[in-house]
């Protein structure tokens, strides 16, 4: 089944929850990996990451943390994967490397497919093409969905704020 990676949901969720928890103040990463679990070592290097790729600002001092860099309504889920899925192209490169050299000294590698590259017909002609026109499809719709919309959706189910949860207006 096709699925986002873990890294992906992680950040979508950051970038969620920084758009729907950050008023007045920016949202901390300790809150963030506290609300939503996300492990503290996959939350700062994907949160440095959206910083450098102007989705999300760095705000530093003891109540530093993060804001969105832009409106909600202007950052799209699709931005998100396409950052996060380049990270990960950059591992699975360095990866790669490391296996070919460690090749190179004559260890053996640790599997037989092929890294990358000399495909057949069937693959190269048919099964590539189609599904880089999936994935195309997949990102227009990915593309059209906010960060707005995702907190819209939040509020529509009435999940509260961190500002809001545990609030009693009651006079």
């Amino acid at each position: 089944m096709l699925r986002l990676s873990k890294k992906t949901l992680l950040a979508l969720e950051a970038v969620v929850d920084v758009a729907y928890n950050a008023r007045p103040d920016p949202v901390q990463s300790k809150e963030i990996t506290k609300r939503q679990g996300i492990p503290q070592r996959y939350l700062e290097q994907v949160m440095q990451q959206l910083v450098r790729e102007g989705v999300l600002k760095g705000v530093r001092g003891p109540r530093g943390g993060y804001r969105l860099a832009r409106e909600r309504r202007r950052i799209t889920v699709g931005e998100i994967v396409r950052i996060v899925g380049a990270m990960e192209a950059a591992d699975d490169a360095r990866d790669e490397a490391k296996a070919a050299a460690r090749e190179a000294n004559g260890h053996a590698r640790s599997d037989d497919m092929p890294m990358s590259g000399g495909g057949s017909p069937l693959g190269e002609q048919v099964v590539r093409p189609m599904w880089d026109t999936f994935q195309t499809d997949i990102m227009d719709k990915l593309n059209a969905i906010t960060i707005d919309d995702l907190c819209r959706e939040a509020e529509s189910k009435d999940i509260k704020p961190a500002a809001m949860v545990g609030t009693d207006f009651t006079i």
